[in-house]
């Protein structure tokens, strides 16, 4: 059997991580099967359906390498064939036609269930079963003529050729009623296989209220679209061995949905962060620029480095310091934005200072003058190395009687603004002996300020 699947979004607004986590599962399990992965459009919703919601669902999609392997079908084109559908199960006895409200105003078509238990082995959560007794009938036609979710579901399905259905649990109840329309319109009933629930902390339902939740928040936030993609695919099933960090084509060689847990699976935004940065550190020097550059213009900070560079002398090429920057910072860096929000004192004279770390580093006796007196060693410095800066600290550290840390931890202060960073004598060597200087002079100045 040619395996096929569906993703079958309803495009009511922005996609959420349970919805586009079912697509990657589909996704790998049809390429693991060297089948077909199939989307359906199920616009049907008249008012919510809106081309700006369908346009969401598919850039999520090929923003995450969701690629489909024939034309989308849209359900709202497919109403005749719906309605076609119940008149064949009234013409059955399948199905009959009832005035559900009572009102007079029109019949609504409600499927006959078949009074016999339903049963099924779902492909995660085992064998099934729901007894005649609690299956009552139901409306798949409304009075208005408009097919309900559970017949057209079906019908399309049918018409796709659908062998599997993934998706999430909260269709486990629904199931029983498609197996039973399935039967009744004498076809081939699918494998089903309920994939768990996705979980905050306290084990409810994963929403936005816990943080982001759709697709476009991680994009947004600087999630990369592998990251996502692997991180989701991990939110319920194992690929063996406690491996997290795989490529895509590793997750569709070991993708099984026998490896599916059925237990709901929690959403840890610090891994997800964790793993981000490790596929960033992954990343090469070429792409991690071009995604750090993004991110410095639409800050505006691009222009700032440029004009800070000019202010310390001509001949600094600001491609050039660019990359020395991020080659002390693509190890730290786990989203792009982390490079603005960690270290704008590369990028700008205008970056904010921890008044505390200052208050603490620089307020013990003897820091600030050393601070000055090793200043005047870096003044002097054209260009200003790693190891220069290394030894000129530890000899003013030595002769003020400082400990070598005290001085590290003020300096780091005192031209930063942090008390957080890269190594310090790279840090010192990529600034340049001009402008750390003239950072110590400003930072000393403003001590003097406050002190007085």
């Amino acid at each position: 059997m040619s395996v096929r699947v569906r993703f079958a979004p309803s495009p009511t607004g922005e996609v959420h991580i349970g919805n586009i986590r079912t697509a990657i599962y589909n996704w790998l399990f049809a390429r693991h099967e060297r089948g077909k992965f199939l989307l359906r459009i199920e616009d049907t919703d008249r008012e919510r359906s809106t081309p700006e919601a369908v346009r969401a669902v598919l850039d999520a999609m090929n923003w995450l390498g969701l690629d489909y392997d024939e034309e989308p079908l849209y359900q709202s084109t497919r109403l005749a064939a719906h309605v076609q559908a119940a008149e064949r199960l009234l013409q059955t006895g399948h199905a009959y036609k009832e005035d559900k409200g009572g009102t007079g105003q029109g019949e609504c078509v409600v499927f006959r269930m078949p009074g016999t238990d339903v049963a099924y082995h779902d492909e995660v959560k085992g064998d099934l079963r729901k007894e005649a007794k609690d299956m009552k009938d139901f409306v798949i036609v409304r009075s208005d003529g408009t097919p309900v979710f559970h017949l057209a579901n079906v019908v399309d399905d049918i018409e796709m050729g659908i062998t599997h259905i993934l998706r999430g649990d909260d269709h486990v109840e629904n199931t029983y009623r498609h197996i039973a329309l399935y039967r009744a319109l004498e076809a081939a009933v699918p494998h089903y296989a309920h994939l768990p629930m996705i979980v905050n902390a306290q084990g409810k339902p994963y929403s936005k209220r816990d943080g982001a939740a759709f697709v476009g928040d991680f994009k947004e936030q600087g999630y990369l679209p592998d990251v996502l993609f692997n991180f989701l695919s991990l939110l319920g099933w194992s690929p063996g061995g406690d491996r997290e960090v795989l490529t895509r084509e590793e997750m569709v060689a070991l993708f099984d949905l026998a490896r599916i847990n059925s237990a709901p699976a929690r959403m840890d935004m610090e891994k997800l962060l964790w793993m981000n940065g490790e596929y960033i550190r992954a990343q090469s020097p070429e792409t991690f620029a071009r995604h750090c550059r993004a991110v410095l213009e639409q800050r505006g900070l691009w222009g700032a480095m440029c004009g800070s560079l000019a202010d310390y002398g001509p001949g600094i090429e600001p491609e050039v310091y660019f990359r020395r920057v991020l080659a002390l910072m693509q190890v730290r860096v786990k989203r792009y934005p982390d490079l603005a929000d960690q270290a704008p004192y590369f990028f700008t004279e205008d970056y904010p200072c921890d008044a505390k770390a200052m208050r603490k580093r620089l307020g013990k006796p003897g820091v600030p003058e050393a601070v000055r007196l090793l200043r005047e060693r870096y003044a002097g410095a054209d260009p200003l190395t790693a190891a220069e800066a290394e030894q000129a600290l530890r000899e003013t550290a030595d002769a003020a009687g400082l400990g070598a840390g005290a001085l590290i931890h003020a300096v780091r202060v005192a031209v930063s603004g942090s008390s957080q960073g890269p190594g310090l004598f790279e840090m010192l060597d990529v600034l340049g002996g001009k402008r750390v200087a003239a950072r110590m002079a400003r930072t000393l100045s403003q001590l003097e300020k406050e002190g007085t």
